[in-house]
């Protein structure tokens, strides 16, 4: 059977034996280079005459050579496929050391339980959703999202989280990052090199985004109550309103009047990044800060924690002068976000089934954080750890002793276990410096269902004193 594969090679012109001598060069150069890869199907020697102008004859005579050189091999009934070459070494990731291989044990934080991705649901939405759109929908869109997902993002968001967002003021970005890339643009476009407070300790890979899109980052410190309310003069505060990471706390009704106040007063804006607020389990969620100056406050939120990070879909709820500044960048940015993620997750909310998972992903979270907590506290020769913060999210501080081993030292024995799990040294502005808190940063919804006892075990002997 002619699969009609498509072949492109480069032959020298010249007789019809050093022509078979360019097919059989090109075909060898071709999967030592890459081009060709183990397992790839080659047309059929009848189909590849006919496309590069030699004999049948010919092309069979460069297969039958490369099948004895061992490039290639002949399947009786499968045609010619390239042959498996011996492993080489895979070259070094970028920010990665070679040779580093997935921990046995992961407790890092950020991530969900991939593994629990609804993927029958999201099937099913796609289906339903691509069955329903016009043809005009696969063309290229509106940079601020689709109207149908900005739609059922409008009532969904104002439903759970008390977000004032009507379609109009919705974005849809490809995550958190963009969107705060995005933001910290279009105040440098406004005001020239943004000055931007962040919460310290806070995610240092947010301060780099924020750097690298032209802004200054000055801390803005964290203590039991949240984020401070002491601002100093800037352009713009991030604050992560119902579950501070790393810390935990929640902010504290007079620190979330103190950040609208000063947002109202100074002209300033607050950025709510509400990362994993759908996810509370001692009560109800706190509601979003956005609802209590919708003018004043950029909601960000994404389907990172609640689905999964590979979508690469969020959403950002703005002030109405900031929407055409922002649907402007990121059309210059990469148009639009992928159109079919987005009918699925719209048709997903409109049909429930995303309330449906996201209610079965907190029970299953908060098993797990009350396992971390019945873990540590049973645990001996541990005194003074604890699980920090309230009862949310998909991670939790444990603090270290202060007359126990360093977090240094737990960390090298977290290391001799296979686990890799966060650091709250890693989180300070400024790194290194004498009297901070130490303590772990346990993301509990990262690993699968069946491999989290055995990652908490690992946990409980590297916390050993």
């Amino acid at each position: 059977m002619d699969l009609h594969l498509d072949l492109r090679l480069d032959l020298p012109p010249g007789s019809s034996h050093g022509r078979r001598a360019g097919l059989e060069r090109a075909l060898r150069d071709a999967v030592r280079g890459g081009r060709l890869a183990p397992g790839s199907r080659l047309p059929s020697s009848r189909r590849l005459a006919a496309e590069t102008g030699l004999s049948r004859g010919t092309v069979k005579a460069a297969y039958d050579q490369l099948t004895a050189e061992g490039y290639l091999t002949a399947r009786q009934g499968s045609g010619t496929v390239v042959a498996a070459r011996p492993q080489e070494a895979s070259p070094a990731v970028p920010g990665r050391p070679a040779g580093d291989r997935p921990p046995r044990h992961d407790l890092r934080p950020g991530s969900p339980d991939v593994t629990s991705f609804p993927a029958s649901a999201w099937l099913r939405a796609t289906r339903r959703a691509l069955a329903a759109v016009p043809s005009a929908s696969y063309d290229y869109g509106d940079p601020r999202g689709s109207a149908e997902l900005r739609s059922a993002l409008a009532g969904y968001l104002g439903r759970t989280r008390g977000v004032v967002a009507e379609p109009d003021r919705i974005v849809v970005v490809s995550g958190y990052v963009q969107g705060l890339a995005l933001l910290t643009g279009v105040l440098g476009g406004q005001r020239g090199g943004p000055v931007v407070g962040m919460e310290d300790p806070g995610l240092p890979f947010h301060r780099e985004v924020v750097r690298r899109a032209g802004g200054r980052v000055v801390p803005v410190p964290v203590d039991g109550h949240g984020a401070g309310a002491d601002l100093p003069r800037m352009d713009a505060v991030v604050v992560t309103p119902a579950h501070q990471y790393p810390t935990g706390v929640t902010l504290h009704p007079a620190r979330r009047h103190a950040l609208t106040a000063w947002a109202q007063q100074s002209g300033g804006l607050v950025v709510e990044d509400d990362y994993d607020g759908e996810f509370r389990y001692d009560r109800q969620p706190v509601g979003a800060l956005q609802g209590t100056a919708p003018d004043h406050v950029v909601y960000l939120g994404t389907a990172s924690k609640t689905l999964g990070p590979a979508l690469r879909l969020g959403w950002m709820v703005l002030p109405p002068h900031l929407v055409q500044p922002i649907a402007e960048a990121k059309l210059h940015t990469d148009y639009h976000t992928g159109a079919v993620g987005q009918l699925a997750l719209a048709d997903l909310i409109a049909d429930h089934g995303y309330d449906r998972h996201v209610r079965a992903a907190r029970l299953r979270y908060r098993r797990r954080r009350d396992l971390l907590v019945e873990r540590l506290a049973g645990a001996p020769g541990r005194p003074g750890s604890q699980v920090l913060g309230i009862a949310a999210g998909l991670h939790a501080l444990v603090s270290l002793p202060e007359d126990g081993p360093d977090e240094a030292a737990v960390l090298r024995r977290a290391a001799a276990e296979g686990l890799a799990v966060g650091a709250l040294g890693e989180h300070w502005h400024a790194q290194g410096a004498a009297g901070r808190p130490q303590g772990l940063i346990v993301g509990y919804g990262t690993p699968g269902e069946g491999a989290y006892p055995a990652a908490l075990a690992a946990l409980t002997r590297a916390l050993r004193a």
